[in-house]
């Protein structure tokens, strides 16, 4: 996983080289939304809190390889739809005398893999953090993450309700660090190590000191 993480950039340069407009949409002060991601969709009505759209949201922290990691996401959707619909066809070769039953059993053993892979894999894509925001007031974090299909969604939390690293059991040095509430209704994973932060001062604001995260 952290092999991922690392290469998740560099596996995306060529890419983002031969599609320049793309590429601009992801890159701040290309002239785009910073919001939007790889054909983002805008997050559910019950996601967002009163007006947030009339607020100023800074960048605090961004993960590159969140991008890689959509990607990826979209690509196991994609492929174990393809694996589940193979299955009626299958069943019609069988009955046709085309395709052996033990085939048939294989078949349905890797569309039985395929899914449970998807469940596990969207599990934790839901829950990593791919850019942080705080409002101009430093009451609010907008948490930017992953959709079981791959899209980006924005989460509101109250900056009061958000458990400081410092007050965390995980270290910065580990693969990646939970962000939580005190009312314990959600849990992202921020990976710390191999994300930016973009504003030390909001960040700090938030989650602690990073002097006392090292």
């Amino acid at each position: 996983m952290a092999a991922l993480l690392m290469a998740g950039p560099r596996w995306l340069a060529p890419v983002a080289a031969r599609a320049g407009p793309l590429r601009r949409r992801w890159c701040p002060g290309a002239g785009l939304d910073p919001r939007r991601w790889l054909g983002s969709r805008s997050a559910p009505s019950e996601e967002r809190p009163p007006g947030p759209g009339a607020e100023k949201f800074h960048p605090v922290y961004r993960f590159p390889a969140i991008r890689a990691f959509g990607l990826l996401s979209k690509l196991k959707v994609a492929q174990t739809a393809l694996t589940v619909l193979a299955l009626p066809a299958g069943a019609y070769g069988h009955a046709q005398g085309l395709v052996p039953l033990s085939s048939l059993y294989l078949a349905g053993g890797v569309a039985g893999f395929a899914l449970a892979m998807l469940c596990w894999m969207s599990y934790f894509f839901r829950r990593l953090v791919g850019i942080l925001y705080v409002n101009e007031a430093g009451t609010v974090l907008r948490v930017a993450h992953l959709t079981f299909w791959g899209w980006r969604q924005d989460s509101y939390w109250p900056v009061a309700d958000v458990v400081p690293l410092t007050e965390s059991r995980d270290r910065p040095q580990e693969l990646f660090v939970r962000i939580q509430q005190y009312s314990g209704k959600a849990t992202f994973y921020l990976p710390l190590r191999y994300g930016r932060v973009l504003d030390r001062e909001r960040f700090a604001r938030v989650f602690g000191a990073l002097e006392q995260l090292k």
